[in-house]
């Protein structure tokens, strides 16, 4: 069991992609313990995850590998209609990838995030979550699953006693159901550092989170998320890190968790 005075802190990086810059990942790495590396599909090239897993070994952090659905001009946020066999080939290759250069590095995977419309789609559609989880399986059964703490994710991985890493979000607004707001909707992303910070310190001080109409509910996470392509991740982050100095919560790699 995690400590309630230990946190693992996550970003998904690694998506620029030839001329197109996305993220802040060198000024990010130094506040994070964890990272999610595009695989290709909705950000990241072969150039850029290579140098990304290059960048996290050095700075000790564990990597995962962030599929999603094949949706380039999209970024992986739209929600996309694939046959299970179809979607679960599709994410043994993006897996299969970034566990394969991780490797090549001398480092090993430490866990698998589904990006965007599928992360949200998993979190409630059955077929997709399996879909999930069988291509992890086929690949390397000891691999962890990230996914939204408290959703049906998490739910059926405990059901299959596959390992789970419950994940809350820093930068992110919820819906009083305990989904994530939608980003077609106003005030889906916090942008003010203290906010999420405080956001931050409710989940692993109380084990609560307020959603958009002020409901509160229960939540408990292993990891919390920050996105990378938030204009102010980086600020976000260093008011975290304030927070948990502040309350003498440390930060620790979801691979030590």
């Amino acid at each position: 069991m995690i400590s309630r005075l230990s946190i693992d802190i996550n970003c998904d990086m690694g998506e620029s992609f030839g001329i197109y810059s996305i993220g802040q990942d060198e000024q990010i790495f130094p506040y994070i313990t964890s990272c999610s590396i595009a695989c290709g599909f909705h950000g990241g090239d072969p150039l850029h995850i290579e140098k990304t897993i290059i960048h996290a070994l050095h700075e000790q952090v564990s990597i995962g590998a962030h599929p999603s659905y094949p949706d380039l001009a999209g970024f992986g946020r739209r929600k996309m209609t694939i046959a299970p066999a179809e979607l679960k080939a599709i994410l043994k290759y993006q897996i299969a990838a970034i566990k394969g250069m991780t490797e090549s590095e001398g480092g090993r995977l430490a866990y698998v995030k589904p990006h965007g419309a599928l992360y949200n789609t998993a979190s409630e559609q059955e077929p997709e979550c399996i879909a999930i989880l069988q291509a992890i399986l086929e690949i390397d059964d000891r691999l962890p699953l990230m996914g939204l703490a408290g959703s049906l994710m998490e739910e059926l991985t405990q059901k299959y006693q596959h390992p789970f890493i419950a994940e809350a979000f820093a930068d992110r607004k919820y819906e009083p159901d305990g989904n994530l707001r939608s980003r077609a909707k106003e005030d889906a992303v916090i942008l003010n550092p203290e906010e999420a910070a405080e956001q931050v310190r409710a989940i692993i001080m109380d084990q609560q989170i307020t959603a958009i109409d002020g409901t509160v509910f229960p939540i408990k996470a292993h990891s919390i998320c920050i996105h990378g392509d938030n204009p102010q991740a980086v600020m976000i982050l260093q008011a975290i890190d304030r927070m948990l100095s502040a309350q003498g919560i440390q930060k620790q790699s979801i691979a030590a968790l």
